[in-house]
């Protein structure tokens, strides 16, 4: 019998072989870039920052005449050399918007941004080994991001989803009829999203082990690769006693016995199959804000630091690295506790 297969593990063997099939289609020496970069790299970034390079490889070929003459693949080192700021510059306003194999694509300024990073990582790795002679990527400015507000849903619309959730309400006759067979696990799936602002990369990664009903609380692997215990409160932990019971009585198919949340496949559930389960839900409670996993994520973050004030926990528990990252999505909040500040403490007695 099949081993059941780690999560973590089989998206690191996917990546893996789909950056094999990207780098087919690069130049022989950006092997060495994603060779020197890959003991500080997720396997999902650098295949992120592969795609990045193929279509600034692409650009090239199509608008540069001199790289126009060569397969890209046929690319030699040296063709860095003759890439200018300005090339760069045309490149960041190319990706703006461009149509590829008859499908529209554009960025905005955040995906041009990771670009110009993966760009930039690119050749300062060529330029500080001292195999090319110019680095025209550092010459180029960040794009400036406009800071947008973050979306999450408030009190009553929590309780409002989670109501919806559990009853069906507001589905389709369509939507209703799958809700029958799967109201229990979602519950347990929008609580523990709800409750403890986990990643849906990390909520499908639970295997049944994985969950510690003893102490509350889950193992995770968070971005980066290492382990963390998130905790659990009691609401959580009854919607997944609920779902254990029912997940007991599942027969999962071969290579997927460990996975905890199943599908109605009995396989282990998607990243993509969450996705579209928060959006089909939240849309029966709000029809102006856009509900994401990562938005259930903010507001659980948004919940914890109004009940505690503490913005270091909710970086810990959020998995926040830099816990200025926390403090960027949460200035506003923190603005507003420090202009209640200012009438707490009193100068001279009222009497």
């Amino acid at each position: 019998m099949e081993k059941s297969k780690n999560y973590h593990d089989e998206q690191n063997i996917l990546n893996t072989m789909k950056m094999r099939e990207v780098l087919s289609t690069l130049p022989a020496f950006c092997k060495s870039f994603f060779r020197g970069i890959q003991e500080f790299t997720s396997a999902r970034t650098r295949l992120a920052y592969a795609y990045d390079i193929r279509v600034f490889f692409e650009f090239l070929h199509d608008r540069n005449p001199v790289v126009a003459k060569t397969e890209i693949t046929k690319l030699q080192l040296g063709v860095l050399d003759q890439v200018t700021r300005e090339d760069i510059e045309e490149y960041l306003e190319y990706v703006t918007y461009y149509v590829k194999d008859g499908k529209e694509i554009t960025n905005d300024e955040r995906a041009k941004k990771r670009k110009l990073s993966a760009l930039r990582s690119f050749y300062n790795y060529y330029y500080r080994l001292e195999m090319i002679g110019t680095n025209p990527a550092s010459l180029v400015p960040m794009p400036k991001l406009h800071e947008k507000e973050i979306i999450r849903l408030d009190p009553a619309e929590v309780a409002t989803l989670l109501d919806h959730v559990e009853e069906g309400e507001m589905l389709t006759k369509r939507q209703l009829a799958f809700h029958e067979k799967t109201k229990v696990r979602d519950v347990a799936l929008m609580t523990l999203l709800l409750g403890t602002g986990i990643r849906v990369s990390e909520c499908v990664g639970l295997d049944i082990n994985d969950v510690d009903f003893r102490n509350n609380g889950i193992k995770i692997r968070r971005k980066g690769g290492y382990e963390a215990v998130v905790y659990f409160g009691e609401e959580v932990e009854q919607a997944l006693l609920d779902y254990m019971l029912e997940r007991r009585r599942i027969i999962p198919m071969e290579g997927h016995e460990d996975a905890f949340f199943l599908s109605l496949q009995n396989r282990r559930l998607t990243v993509r199959a969450v996705e579209n389960l928060v959006k089909k839900y939240a849309a029966t409670v709000t029809s102006l804000k856009k509900i994401t996993p990562h938005k259930l994520r903010s507001t659980y973050g948004t919940a914890l630091y109004q009940e505690t004030g503490d913005i270091y926990l909710v970086a810990d528990v959020l998995g926040h690295k830099d816990v200025n990252t926390t403090r960027k999505h949460y200035a506003a909040q923190e603005d507003e506790r420090r202009r209640k500040a200012a009438n707490i403490v009193k100068l001279r007695s009222d009497s």
